[in-house]
């Protein structure tokens, strides 16, 4: 897992150049937008509970088969590692935003995981569409303008909402 600075550095090492312009302008931009940055991971950190049970139950009213008995929610059991892995998924959301790098979010978390629960029998669809639950409550949270560091924080949305999408596809 590289941070924005490192992976640069790494790409242009590997080319045998000097970090270009355009590069340090993108990295001198993400510095400036670093406490945008923090506010959207603080928050979204500090709200994390809220945001697994809201989505959950949103997701258990529109498809009540999931927690009816022989569903994939359905005991105590699989209902708290449907939630365990929500939870995980956002927790590797906050870091891919904290670094601006989804590289994480894929090596540790992403990779695999759609095998992983085809071989379980989790339904995909399903966590797609909590994973995407997750995304409305974070982006709202988040993108939340009272308290936080002003300025345009479109560009930041938008990428964290890129994360929650990459989640969403790698399991549907």
């Amino acid at each position: 897992m590289f941070d924005a600075f490192t992976r640069v550095v790494s790409q242009a090492d590997a080319r045998g150049d000097f970090v270009s312009t355009a590069q340090i302008d993108a990295l001198n931009k993400m510095v400036a937008d670093g406490n945008k940055r923090l506010d959207a991971v603080n928050r979204i950190t500090s709200n994390a509970s809220a945001i697994v049970a809201n989505a959950a139950r949103a997701l258990f009213a529109e498809q009540p088969q999931l927690i009816a008995p022989g569903g994939n929610a359905y005991t105590n059991r699989r209902m708290a590692a449907c939630l365990r892995d929500m939870e995980i998924i956002l927790r590797y959301v906050t870091y891919a935003t904290f670094t601006g790098d989804a590289s994480v979010l894929n090596d540790r978390c992403l990779n695999g995981l759609r095998e992983t629960y085809v071989a379980l029998g989790v339904p995909g669809a399903s966590v797609a569409a909590g994973v995407q639950k997750m995304k409305e409550a974070a982006i709202a949270i988040a993108n939340d303008r009272n308290n936080i560091t002003p300025g345009d924080c479109s560009a930041l949305m938008a990428e964290i909402s890129s994360y929650f999408d990459q989640a969403a596809a790698a399991v549907a």
